[in-house]
């Protein structure tokens, strides 16, 4: 380099180095807090404004909005369902309007696509139409049912028995699986669950409810291994019922359907004690040899093959137990723990082993 080259350059290279590599880490820093930016946005817009779920504005849905929910949850609730576009920011707007404690429980009907302003309105004064919250557990016969419905929600108890009893017919239309149901009866296919019944319902509406409950949930049971065994629909639901009133264990429900199965092809008669009980009307730890004597086609210790129809209205975990039973070479089983646990066998021998353990446990 020349005199007049460091006359016209002011740095020399090791100052220009360390220029080049602070140009660099500046470079690098604007690209982090660019990325940094651009990111923040994206977690912003996700949190507040990306639409929870992509619907067509303007169609009815029914919300419910449980009795303790917070703000947060019934935003969940909401944006879920369509009605409003994010759960983040109807939070926030629930609290910049100040009526967090006034949002009230309740069953609402609502629009997709509101407003902010429009669904805090509509959860601030309260649901229109008024409900009755009614549960009907697993294994209840109808007239249970009738009873509990006209005690929590007042459903006449004479109209739904007699729709329940021998109306079958009236809804085959709809629920095919009906047209055969014997003596018209909808034992069986009103599925338990809780039900929010509207003020003023009939009860008419509520059995056709309960039934389209029933082929909502019927329709996530893989039934094709019951038909190619040879099966009807209301047969099935007849094993479930069975399944549902004689054990509560889960881990038990495939082994008694197995049994069904296996005494069912070897022809022999199935002793079931919740099909006397179901002509009964109550439940017995024993069966006496008067109640074995009854004479009803539902008294499988006379009767061969299943009952007529099923004995109660089974959940959805014996209907897929007798839609896919285990695979066992079991024929009986004998209540054997107080905890309602059965030990199960192959033959007579066994079956024996297990009664006198029944005794050793209850008695006599």
């Amino acid at each position: 380099m020349t005199a007049d080259d460091e006359l016209h350059d002011p740095l020399p290279p090791r100052t220009k180095r360390r220029t080049r590599r602070f140009g660099i880490v500046l470079a690098l820093l604007a690209v982090v807090l660019i990325a940094g930016i651009v990111g923040g946005y994206a977690a912003w817009f996700n949190a507040f404004k990306r639409p929870a779920v992509s619907v067509e504005p303007g169609q009815a849905v029914t919300i419910i909005v449980p009795e303790g929910a917070s703000t947060a949850k019934i935003g969940e609730i909401l944006a879920g369902q369509g009605v409003v576009e994010n759960a983040n920011a109807f939070r926030v707007e629930v609290r910049d309007a100040g009526v967090g404690g006034d949002l009230r429980a309740g069953v609402y009907e609502l629009t997709t696509g509101m407003s902010y302003a429009e669904a805090i309105d509509a959860l601030t004064r309260g649901p229109v139409i008024r409900y009755t919250r009614v549960t009907i557990p697993e294994g209840w016969r109808v007239d249970q049912v009738a009873a509990r419905l006209a005690e929590k929600a007042g459903i006449s108890e004479r109209e739904f028995l007699a729709l329940a009893d021998g109306g079958g017919a009236e809804f085959a239309a709809e629920h095919p699986y009906l047209a055969g149901a014997y003596r018209g009866s909808l034992e069986g296919f009103l599925f338990p669950k809780t039900y929010m019944i509207e003020e003023g319902a009939s009860a008419r509406d509520v059995i056709e409810m309960m039934l389209d409950q029933f082929d909502k949930e019927i329709a996530s049971v893989g039934v094709a291994g019951a038909r190619k065994a040879g099966y009807t629909l209301p047969e099935l639901v007849t094993m479930a019922s069975i399944v549902e009133r004689e054990t509560k264990l889960a881990k038990e429900r495939p082994l008694v359907s197995s049994v069904i199965y296996n005494r069912l092809d070897d022809r022999m008669r199935l002793d079931m004690c919740s099909t006397v009980e179901y002509v009964l009307k109550e439940h017995k730890l024993r069966l006496s040899y008067a109640d074995l004597e009854i004479d009803s086609p539902y008294n499988t210790y006379k009767h061969a093959g299943l009952p007529p129809g099923p004995i109660a209205s089974p959940g959805l975990a014996s209907l897929k137990a007798a839609a896919a039973p285990a695979d066992t070479e079991y024929l009986y089983y004998v209540l054997t723990g107080k905890d309602g646990s059965h030990t199960f066998a192959r033959n007579s021998a066994e079956f024996a082993k297990a009664k006198a353990k029944s005794k050793r446990v209850f008695g006599e």
